[in-house]
């Protein structure tokens, strides 16, 4: 979106410089005062509190429109008056109104009571800030069916941007006898389930990615598994390039990974929920196997998936061809049209 707008000032409660710098070079990030409070480490919970403030205090005096990106907060923004705003919605914030997901992340505890009580706290204030907004966008079918639940808005869907001209087939590599699972490695992706399915499956898995759950791949990985916890994204696409199917165990809000496996003519196998029922096309571009909240018996439905599956019934071309739909200009496009709409 900035670089649609190369123009436009970009708001963020807090910046963290070593990504913006990469991402924008000089170009302004006006931040709120809670900028002097980050610790510059990617880690901001501890000022979660006092986000929904921070967002209000922004000031948007000059807009002519307001677009806001987000996962929590972005609708406690305070627009002038005549101003419209849209919103792409990520998802509406998933600890604040899924408790299954604060299950995954926080087990039980301190942390887990204070969070449930923060989010019981703040489902009112949100769903009243959603309402104030002009035009509601998902970013995925499951993001707008939440949007729906939780907020009673109805939102159209503009799939996120892959970039699909970086991710792309090489055909001089020949795919190779191993799946993959890539991206971060945290509990709520469950990244365990894949290891688990690979190594009952008895083939050949590379994870390529780290996070919070590796402990909990490594316990349950057995000889087949190799781990790469920094790749590259030159790595990663060579990887993407090469294995027989990427493996994605997770329910994602949309999920850009398999997007880019697809991007680089491999099909996925993954769980037909969440945003995966947007961008696989089940038995063309992939496989889409039933969910369950079960760890064990989600890893079993995989096993058998990863064991079952045929390289010749998938064609590379139709996959590549399939991801393009995803691809930045789309998206540029898409959002483009809607700003001009939510102007008029």
């Amino acid at each position: 979106m900035g670089n649609i707008w190369p123009d436009a000032t970009i708001f963020a409660p807090i910046a963290d410089s070593q990504v913006t710098n990469e991402l924008f070079g000089d170009r302004t990030i006006s931040v709120s005062p809670l900028q002097r409070l980050y610790r510059g480490d990617g880690r901001y919970a501890h000022l979660l509190p006092l986000l929904p403030a921070a967002m209000a205090g922004l000031d948007l005096s000059h807009a002519d429109l307001v677009v806001v990106s987000h996962h929590a907060f972005g609708h406690r923004i305070k627009a002038p008056i005549g101003v419209p705003v849209l919103s792409y919605v990520h998802s509406p914030a998933r600890w604040m109104w899924d408790p299954d997901l604060q299950d995954l992340e926080l087990g039980s505890g301190p942390s887990k009571a204070a969070l449930t009580t923060f989010a019981a706290s703040q489902r009112k204030a949100d769903r009243r800030a959603a309402r104030r907004v002009d035009r509601m966008i998902a970013n995925s079918t499951i993001v707008a069916e939440r949007i729906h639940d939780y907020w009673g808005l109805d939102a159209e869907v503009v799939h996120p941007p892959v970039d699909t001209d970086f991710y792309t087939p090489d055909h001089q590599v020949s795919r190779e006898d191993f799946f993959l699972l890539a991206g971060r490695m945290v509990p709520y992706k469950r990244p365990q389930v894949a290891v688990t399915a690979a190594t009952a499956a008895g083939v050949p898995l590379v994870v390529a990615g780290h996070g919070r759950a590796m402990d909990a791949c490594r316990k349950v990985a057995g000889s087949n598994v190799t781990f790469i916890p920094d790749v590259t994204d030159e790595g990663l696409r060579d990887l993407y390039r090469r294995c027989r199917a990427l493996v994605f165990p997770g329910v994602e809000d949309f999920g850009i990974v398999p997007v880019e496996a697809q991007s680089c003519g491999a099909p996925v196998i993954g769980v037909a929920r969440g945003g995966l029922r947007d961008s696989i096309i089940h038995e063309v571009t992939g496989l889409l196997v039933p969910y369950t909240p079960d760890a064990d018996t989600q890893a079993g439905v995989l096993a058998e998936a990863i064991t079952a599956h045929d390289d010749f019934a998938f064609d590379s071309a139709t996959i590549r061809f399939h991801a393009e739909s995803f691809g930045r200009d789309v998206f540029r496009k898409a959002i483009e049209t809607v700003a001009t709409r939510t102007l008029s």
